[in-house]
């Protein structure tokens, strides 16, 4: 039978402000998203079986529970408006990017899927279905739908997408510590107003850099609050040559260097891993 093999990249959060918290208890937030070139695998086969086989495997496999995922999501979602008649699929994932991590693996992989899905089986979905079915997943994975640099914009469920690209030498340390996005929001106690949608429409990289340095992750106190290894670093990592800004990405753990250049950006990572041997980290640039 004939197999499929897509990628699915990770992002990455390089502001995120709490606006405020909702009486949903969701949150309205203002987050400049990006995306790097560091991705799971996904191969897909078309199966005679009267049920989908999704597999999940690599390095960051563990820990994610096989019926009840991103992906079961999806093909529940599509099966119950009857886009498939019959056909189901093997899927497997190999996750190349840590889960529980920040890095929105996950929502990439619904994502991706959704939209090979809709390009290979001819379901002609417009972008804005496309939008409806994957905000039923979650907001990363309508987010991850189009890999360009993305302003969650602090109104409700409104995203502006750029066309122009940032090119950021990117330094991603992964301390093996899994967070819970629900947990890390509901504990935060850091909010900010919102800031004005002209400083992310910056051309000038100099100007940007300038102004991403002085933005924070609001969850991040919360987060090493209960996990101190993420402070510690994000602190090694910005007292490393060539660091721009150091960070949390998402809700982590994940923590992320902006760095001046490549070669900065490795060499960092290189006394990282000799300190700590163990942790997961790898250095990108953003797509």
């Amino acid at each position: 039978m004939k197999k499929f093999k897509i990628k699915s990249f990770c992002k990455i959060n390089l502001t995120l402000r709490v606006i405020k918290r909702l009486k949903n208890d969701y949150h309205k937030i203002q987050s400049l998203v990006t995306f790097c070139n560091i991705h799971d695998d996904i191969l897909i086969t078309k199966i005679h079986s009267p049920n989908d086989k999704i597999f999940f495997s690599g390095k960051f496999n563990k820990g994610i529970n096989n019926k009840n995922n991103t992906i079961t999501k999806l093909l529940y979602l599509l099966r119950k408006i009857k886009v498939f008649k019959n056909q189901y699929f093997k899927i497997n994932i190999k996750k190349n990017i840590p889960h529980g991590s920040g890095l929105g693996g996950g929502s990439s992989n619904a994502a991706t899927l959704l939209k090979f899905f809709n390009s290979n089986m001819n379901l002609r979905f417009n972008k804005n279905q496309l939008r409806k079915i994957a905000n039923k997943i979650g907001q990363d994975t309508t987010i991850s739908l189009f890999k360009k640099n993305t302003l969650i914009s602090g109104e409700e469920k409104k995203i502006i997408r750029f066309d122009y690209k940032l090119r950021l030498n990117v330094l991603i340390v992964y301390p093996n510590v899994i967070c819970s996005t629900k947990k890390i929001y509901k504990k935060n106690k850091e909010f900010s107003s919102q800031s004005s949608l002209k400083n992310f429409t910056l051309k000038s990289r100099k100007k940007l850099i300038n102004f991403l340095k002085n933005e924070n992750n609001d969850l991040q106190i919360t987060t090493i609050k209960y996990y101190p290894k993420v402070g510690k670093i994000i602190n090694i990592i910005q007292s490393q040559n060539g660091c721009d800004f150091s960070r949390i990405t998402g809700s982590g753990s994940a923590c992320i260097g902006i760095f001046n250049t490549k070669k900065n950006a490795i060499y960092a990572q290189k006394l990282i891993k000799l300190k700590y041997p163990k942790y997961w980290s790898v250095v990108s640039k953003t797509i």
